[in-house]
């Protein structure tokens, strides 16, 4: 039994991340530190899986623990439903304090609108939310009135500063009522959602773009070289999130809060980056559905060498979207709901004998915008991607031995036997799932989604004002420091 209890919840989650641009995660290049420190000091799962690439699903799976044929929630711009249990319901029913700081994109089609107090904000009460916008340099969000604010400059900067803001006070009414013996010492939860490294990708503070001049970028071998520029970018991104995280990793171990709780960086999906020849997300390749999921928590912290040469401080077992609510759940000693499709793997994380699935569903069920192809579904294993499409088996790659993704396997008569049985194992999870993989048509209808021209849900854009200087901005109240 850990001398620590797993209470309190910091779930940090950006936007566009994938697994490969860390330095735990193989990176030569991306400068990420203090994630290396996490990694170093913490438990990794090293097959992190976004189950469909894309945003709004992504978040809608993580709050729910439900596949998005279960929820609806397989298009971005639209509204999570109020029916059924959230990670933040179920903690907040649990005594906990909610706290939700960042990017939402789940209330709709409204990316500049206001989320009011009440169910849509899904459990969460501390709350400081722009539904979503990438003008990291002007960004809108909203408390509990329909006055926009705007965060103060880069804004994840400001965005860890509010953070930062309520984990002191936390740590300051921790103490206060524990010198005074009472018993409203509440747990708390807070979730963290930046939006970068999501392109713009020339959208962060010039000093990280100097760390990385496009020239002197490697790509990878499945990319072509004109993705250096945007590489860069995106690599100042990351390293920019790299020093917030570890702004708020600092505040935890101030406040004497770190030793009583989870603590969790990921993100949502990954980006190709030109890899393969593709952009952005919503694809099966691993730039695209492999994350980076990294945690420092107090049951993994005070296990022994024993113990950790037993699971291991690196996870191989296949971690999707949908285990994250349950295996926080877990960690907090806090019941699962039956609702929830996820398996929990806190028992991986504590060190105990645990059995997890062979791979991780993946999936394509109304492609639109960037990726206008046909729909798909997939698993991911350790050993193996297969992905089948309408035409029928479309991807195969060993991972061990291809880890780039380079040579499609599929339809090649010396790997017939290994397509079968991958195909075999696809079509018992989708079996499992109810899922059919017909063309996006029938889910739309099913839905009762109506798209445009790009394939996408109609959405609003965000307009900044255009003179900054006579609007209110904030950043919590010490958004220029600590």
């Amino acid at each position: 039994m850990s001398k620590h209890r797993a209470r309190n919840i910091v779930f940090v989650f950006s936007d566009q991340h994938r697994w490969c641009s860390t330095g735990f995660g193989g990176s030569c290049q991306v400068r990420t530190p203090f994630m290396d420190r996490m990694a170093d000091e913490g438990v990794v799962f090293d097959l992190a899986v976004a189950n469909i690439p894309v945003c709004t699903p992504w978040r809608a799976a993580f709050l729910t623990g439900q596949y998005p044929l279960t929820t609806g929630m397989f298009m971005n711009d639209v509204r999570l439903p109020t029916d059924r249990p959230t990670l933040g319901t179920v903690l907040r029913a649990a005594g906990y304090d909610t706290a939700y700081i960042g990017k939402w994109h789940l209330d709709g089609p409204s990316r500049g609108g206001f989320t009011p107090p009440g169910p849509r904000r899904q459990g969460f009460d501390f709350w400081a939310v722009g539904n979503c916008t990438h003008d990291y340099m002007h960004s809108l969000y909203y408390r509990d009135s329909e006055a926009p604010l705007y965060w103060n400059g880069y804004d994840a900067e400001a965005q860890t500063s509010l953070a930062i803001e309520y984990l002191r006070t936390r740590g300051r009414d921790r103490r206060r009522d524990r010198s005074q013996d009472r018993k409203q010492d509440r747990p708390f939860a807070l979730v963290l959602s930046w939006g970068p490294p999501h392109n713009p990708y020339d959208a962060v503070p010039g000093r990280y773009l100097d760390m990385y001049p496009p020239e002197e970028v490697e790509v990878r071998p499945n990319c072509p070289d004109p993705a250096r520029t945007d590489l860069a970018g995106y690599y100042a991104h990351i390293t920019a999130l790299d020093d917030q995280l570890a702004r708020l990793g600092g505040v935890l171990e101030e406040q004497g809060l770190m030793d009583e709780t989870v603590f969790v960086y990921t993100s949502d999906h990954g980006d190709m980056l030109g890899s393969q020849g593709r952009q952005r997300k919503q694809h099966p390749w691993d730039e695209s559905i492999r994350v980076p999921f990294v945690m420092r928590c107090p049951d993994q912290s005070d296990r022994d060498q024993s113990d950790r040469a037993h699971a291991g401080p690196r996870i191989g077992t296949p971690f999707n979207v949908v285990d994250i609510m349950p295996t926080l759940l877990g960690l907090a000693g806090i019941p699962v709901p039956d609702t929830c499709e996820g398996l929990d793997h806190a028992p991986a994380v504590r060190g105990e004998a645990f059995t997890g699935n062979d791979a991780a569903y993946i999936m394509s069920i109304a492609p639109f915008s960037e990726y206008r192809g046909q729909p798909w579904r997939g698993i991911r294993s350790a050993g193996h991607t297969y992905v089948r499409n309408l035409d029928g088996p479309w991807l195969l790659y060993d991972n061990r031995e291809d880890p780039c993704q380079l040579s499609n396997l599929a339809g090649r008569e010396e790997h017939a036997d290994l397509q079968r049985r991958l195909d075999g194992q696809l079509q018992k999870e989708m079996d499992r799932r109810g899922d059919a993989l017909l063309p996006a048509g029938h889910y739309l209808e099913k839905f009762g989604y109506e798209v445009n021209e790009a394939g996408a849900i109609p959405h609003d854009h965000v307009v900044s004002p255009p003179d900054r200087r006579s609007r209110p901005e904030h950043g919590g109240t010490t958004c220029d420091g600590e």
